[in-house]
């Protein structure tokens, strides 16, 4: 698998290492879509029932086999696996236009306290800037399949890219592939810092 470490989070792409692929390429894997959170671990039960079903729903929106234009959607994978070696088993099964954050990355803990995760199977439903449009996907997409994409893709305001101008994808260059996801960082960031603020004046207050 190849990475790219751009700012604070570094993305690791789940395809071949002779499979290279340019920041363009990268930024718009992220840029003006709908962001699946993918928090599981391989040797999960639960996830190992639900991960084909996952599976078939990405493939089916993404793969030209299935339709004529990939849909605009990313997912990247969050894991709780117990050893690298797990992690990499598991995402080798897994579409190569899945994305992940690095064994160890501690950006994994603090998406789980951001989205208070404290089961798997989970899937988070971002918009572009980081906003949530479903705080646990898994039930949705188990029952409904593809079809529940057309929600979220209302639902996240999405630019159709037949109407993006040249320029609009210039600009997407420039900027950093992983910023809905630093995005977050800054949001949990800035959350720590005005609990800390009311921890300071609540102490203020009692002295």
């Amino acid at each position: 698998m190849a990475s790219l470490f751009t700012g604070k989070v570094l993305i690791v792409n789940n395809r071949d290492r002779d499979e290279m692929e340019t920041e363009r390429e990268l930024c718009l894997a992220l840029e003006n879509r709908v962001m699946l959170l993918y928090f599981g671990a391989a040797e999960c039960p639960r996830c190992r029932s639900f991960v084909p079903r996952l599976k078939d729903f990405f493939v089916r929106l993404t793969d030209e086999f299935y339709v004529e234009r990939a849909s605009q959607l990313c997912l990247v994978y969050v894991s709780r696996d117990a050893t690298a070696q797990q992690e990499e088993a598991f995402l080798k099964s897994m579409p190569k236009r899945w994305l992940s954050l690095p064994f160890g990355d501690e950006f994994k803990r603090e998406l789980e306290q951001r989205f208070e995760v404290s089961e798997v199977p989970r899937v988070v439903v971002l918009k572009p800037n980081g906003d949530v449009i479903v705080g646990n996907a898994v039930d949705e997409i188990t029952s409904m399949g593809p079809a529940c994409f057309q929600n979220w893709r209302e639902a996240a305001e999405l630019v159709d890219r037949n109407f993006r101008l040249a320029e609009d994808f210039d600009d997407c260059a420039r900027r950093s592939i992983t910023d809905p996801l630093r995005r977050l960082k800054y949001k949990l960031c800035k959350g720590e810092e005005s609990r800390s603020e009311e921890q300071k004046e609540d102490g203020d207050g009692s002295s």
